[in-house]
């Protein structure tokens, strides 16, 4: 961004110096301080360009003018000078490592880029940025992975000045803008000779472009800046960026600079809203703006440089309590870094996304998102990729959930003005998103199971979540990890308990998991299969064997116990075979079989007298897989299966 009457104009005051055995100071050079302690930096970056032209080199001439266009966002300009800087070899401040890694970013010297980031890295200490550049050094590749999602193209609403930050109010796009609109008394800002930024509005047409800007809330526009408001969703109450200005008055802090403030107006009636009166927790002291809202509208959120802030600009939050407001929280860690961290946007969907220079990103300021969890906090958070993100600074991002229609601001080459806004449509969401349910029904019935509590599980088994599923035996976990595996128990009274493990797509969509139970008591009568009873598909033996195999023996188990507990009980063991092979073969081998299971019955305290036996071969296919009919291996195996039905109680 060029016009940087947003966060913050104070930020310009904390350009490090550092103290260097001086050159001989070049003519004009002090003429030149001068100026830059002003911030006139228009003219002082053409009075130190000049000197430097003579062939005069100072370590913090370069400094000065690599500063000069990095804090105007001209970031391939200020990559020229600290190029001058560091070839100089003088020891520097490690914020320069940093700021130079951005600038070569924005000419896509990613190579060097990480190689600068590297020795901030063991410069820095602590430094939060220097801690990301170390856990991610793939972030290209998680960038590359994020791209590709976007249609994106010139808003349409755009000029040769500063155009940026939207925000949706009913139909309509309100913006900010330097654009001259006629009045002959708006000041233009001693920085870049633009006007100073006032809020316009646009209409969405039914063709999907934006109509020509009018000015907004004429009554709320002032003689200095007004830029990124957010409105409530009845459209009633609005938030909004100021300089610090109240009742035709101009607060100043000791440094006699006009900072920003967040004010609120109330819509009365048509267009017009009252006053504006700024919240509590602003200072004269520190800047506060840029005000998102929850989803819920009870926590705004911020940026600002207050008094906990860790690096030029912090992420913050307040709550609301009607007309009173609780006392403001640093966003913390996860979100805020010693570098830039501002234009937050809360979506219905409970993700944030903001800008920032301090996250690994492709230069300047990139656009990221985390989500807010169900505790409170925020995951790590996502770089958008490409298009969205640049080289250059593209912040201020807006979407509409339902249509993932949204705009965006940014510098970057090929626009109009000083910053520009892009319109955009999402084609895939960042974040894979599934959701885990499904319907717990009887397994042999298949009833619907109501009132089944259900427990899903992590894959070393820590609880996540517990239901009950519901009068039509539905059951909902919500919000799953993609690609993440987890454990399903049900469980209910009379029923076996039941545990699946499920492992989630890495795709986003909907993961459905069935889930069947059986009865603890299952009543049985003559003609019934026991086998179905205890879930016995077949009694296996080893290829053309007949002896009883340990597998086989523990099914065997089952019938046996059975038996012991009804000695009235009498059971006809049949068995079944596929249609592979000759008839004759299959008959005698599956007869054999039958047979085999019968005396290990006997064998295990069973009478003779109430077990019969007999091989069916393929006599008794269950499906279509007779000889000659191409079938799937599962298909046969439906064939091979055994049988204990029961013919006397």
């Amino acid at each position: 961004m060029k016009n940087k009457a947003i966060l913050f104009i104070t930020f310009l005051s904390l350009i490090a110096t550092v103290g260097f055995a001086q050159e001989k100071q070049p003519a004009g050079g002090k003429k030149a301080d001068k100026q830059y302690d002003k911030y006139a930096y228009i003219d002082a970056t053409k009075t130190y360009e000049r000197v430097a032209a003579k062939g005069y080199k100072s370590a913090e001439m370069f400094m000065k003018l690599g500063n000069a266009y990095y804090f105007n966002a001209e970031l391939d300009k200020a990559n020229k000078w600290y190029d001058e800087l560091f070839a100089m070899g003088t020891d520097v401040d490690p914020e320069y490592y940093y700021r130079y890694a951005q600038t070569l970013k924005s000419v896509k010297n990613y190579t060097k880029a990480d190689q600068m980031m590297a020795k901030f890295a063991e410069k820095s200490g602590d430094d939060v940025r220097a801690k990301l550049y170390k856990s991610k050094q793939d972030y290209m590749d998680e960038i590359k992975a994020n791209s590709g999602r976007y249609k994106i193209e010139d808003a349409g609403i755009n000029t040769k000045y500063s155009d940026y930050g939207s925000a949706f109010f009913g139909n309509k796009v309100v913006f900010a803008s330097s654009r001259d609109t006629g009045n002959f008394s708006q000041k233009k800002h001693k920085w870049n000779n633009q006007y100073f930024l006032n809020l316009y509005s646009a209409e969405n047409t039914p063709e999907g472009a934006l109509a020509a800007p009018v000015k907004f809330a004429k009554n709320v526009n002032s003689r200095f800046h007004e830029d990124t408001p957010v409105f409530t969703k009845d459209g009633k109450t609005m938030y909004f960026t100021r300089n610090n200005f109240n009742n035709g008055k101009k607060g100043k802090d000791a440094n006699r600079t006009t900072l920003l403030k967040i004010y609120k107006a109330t819509l009365l009636e048509g267009d017009k809203w009252s006053d504006a009166t700024e919240l509590p927790f602003n200072s004269n002291n520190h800047s506060v703006a840029h005000p998102t809202l929850s989803a819920d509208e009870k926590t705004l959120y911020f940026a600002s440089d207050m008094e906990g802030t860790r690096g030029q600009s912090d992420l913050w939050k307040v709550s609301i309590n009607g007309d009173t407001f609780g006392t403001p929280e640093n966003l913390g860690p996860t979100i805020n870094t010693e570098g830039k961290e501002t234009f937050p946007t809360m979506t219905d969907e409970n993700e944030l996304y903001f800008a920032t220079d301090g996250h690994p990103g492709l230069g300047g300021l990139d656009i990221f998102m985390a989500k807010l969890k169900e505790d409170g906090t925020f995951a790590a958070p996502i770089n958008v990729g490409e298009p969205a993100n640049s080289p250059k600074d593209d912040f201020a991002y807006l979407i509409d959930t339902k249509t993932r229609k949204g705009f965006l601001s940014s510098n970057r080459d090929g626009g109009l003005g000083f910053d520009d806004i892009y319109k955009f449509l999402e084609t895939r969401k960042l974040v894979c998103e599934q959701t885990l349910s499904g319907i717990v029904t009887d397994l042999e019935t298949g009833e619907v199971l109501a009132n089944t509590k259900v427990t899903l599980f992590d894959d070393k088994f820590n609880k996540l979540k517990e239901v009950m599923s519901d009068d039509k035996g539905f059951y909902d976990m919500g919000t799953v990890e993609c690609g993440k595996p987890y454990y399903v128990r049900a469980e209910k009274e009379l029923y076996e308990t039941k545990e699946q493990k499920i492992t989630i797509s890495k795709t986003t969509g909907k993961t459905d998991l069935p889930i069947q139970l059986e009865k603890k008591v299952k009543p049985v009568t003559v003609g019934d299969d026991l086998a179905k009873a205890f879930g016995i598909k077949i009694i296996y033996f080893d290829l053309d064997k007949w002896n009883i195999r340990p597998d086989a023996a523990l099914e065997l188990e089952k019938i046996l116990d059975v038996m012991k507990q009804y000695p009235n009980m009498k059971i006809d063991v049949r068995s079944h075979t596929d249609c592979r092979a000759s008839h004759k073969y299959n008959e005698k081998l599956s007869d054999r079989r039958a047979k085999s299971t019968v005396a290990w019955l006997v064998a295990n305290g069973v009478n003779a007298d109430r077990l019969t036996g007999k091989g069916y071969g393929e006599t008794r296919l269950v499906n279509k897989c007779a000889d000659g009919v191409q079938c799937t291996e599962e298909e046969h195996q439906a064939n091979r299966r055994s049988e204990f039905i029961i013919t006397a109680l």
